[in-house]
């Protein structure tokens, strides 16, 4: 390998090595690893509070987002000795080593390997049976769009306000929305999963043209899957901040609930499609908007005492 194939970085004081960094993973438009990693060093303090103390499950992409991908549970054995792992148990029962993601050099250690997508569990590392946050996961099927997402995320919220609850929301980096309710990790990932089941055949039941809550494509044309299957402890959700495996560079972005509600009244989908330039001055602008998720505080009510749809 040549010293041309290699770009040597220096980030919070360790030193990295990213092979073949002008490897082209977005070739609608050029970016490259090189700029993965860059933006990853960029929107690091933003981003590293949402991936801290959890187990991240890595989308990479090596021949880019026009070539296959697959998710990297067990954490490289080549890894760097100062990126830390977490043990978490698979469905049958093995041992999984996953990596975590602490500082801003383990961020261009993963660009290196073209991981694009960040999926963090929704429970911390050190209680994996509590969740930190409950979501909506909320999945237009054509010609449904991401305008169809945001409407129902805006019933999901007027749904969460009956409930007592507050909730976030963030584009999925494609075309979905996710809605995010922080928890105070006292409820389990059963409770969790019965309540966004709960509501979500509530929104179904009152509007049948326009929600579906079976995953099968039957049916589905045109309506908001509410998947609530998500809630599930062994489960992970795209980081807030995380680019997206789309045919543009995509980035799952917060938003403020005005944008939310502008985007429905303008009826633009681009007012819901960020990139990451876009998001770095948005975060340069406003902070981390989806911030009020890691500060938990929500006592999760039971389903039968206040049912979501009630």
């Amino acid at each position: 390998m040549t010293a041309a194939a290699v770009l040597e970085l220096a980030v919070g004081g360790r030193a990295l090595r990213i092979s073949r960094p002008d490897k082209v993973l977005y070739p609608a438009t050029g970016f490259t690893k090189r700029d993965l990693a860059a933006y990853l060093v960029a929107v690091a303090s933003a981003l590293l509070p949402h991936l801290a103390g959890r187990a991240v499950a890595l989308a990479r992409f090596p021949d880019g987002v026009a070539g296959g991908y697959w998710f990297q549970a067990n954490c490289p054995a080549g890894k760097p000795d100062w990126i830390p792992v977490a043990e978490v148990h698979g469905t049958r029962g093995q041992l999984l080593r996953y990596c975590r993601l602490e500082e801003a050099a383990a961020l261009a250690w993963v660009a290196g390997m073209a991981a694009i997508e960040l999926h963090p569990f929704l429970a911390r590392a050190d209680r994996p049976g509590a969740p930190t946050a409950l979501v909506f996961d909320l999945d237009p099927a054509p010609p449904a769009g991401v305008l169809d997402a945001a409407r129902a995320a805006l019933d999901v919220r007027r749904l969460l306000g009956r409930a007592g609850l507050a909730g976030l929301a963030k584009t999925s980096g494609a075309s979905g929305v996710h809605v995010f309710v922080p928890l105070d990790a006292t409820a389990t990932f059963e409770d969790a999963k019965a309540f966004v089941r709960s509501a979500a055949e509530a929104l179904a039941a009152d509007a049948p043209d326009r929600f579906a809550t079976r995953l099968g494509r039957a049916g589905r044309a045109g309506k908001v899957l509410v998947d609530w299957r998500q809630n599930a402890g062994g489960l992970q959700m795209v980081a807030p901040y995380s680019l997206r495996g789309t045919p543009l560079p995509s980035v799952s972005t917060p938003l403020a609930w005005a944008e939310v509600e502008e985007s429905v009244r303008s009826g633009d989908p681009a007012r819901l499609a960020f990139g990451p330039a876009e998001v770095l001055a948005r975060v340069e602008r406003e902070g981390d908007l989806f911030a009020p998720v890691l500060e938990g505080g929500q006592r999760l009510p039971p389903v039968d005492g206040a049912a979501p749809g009630g």
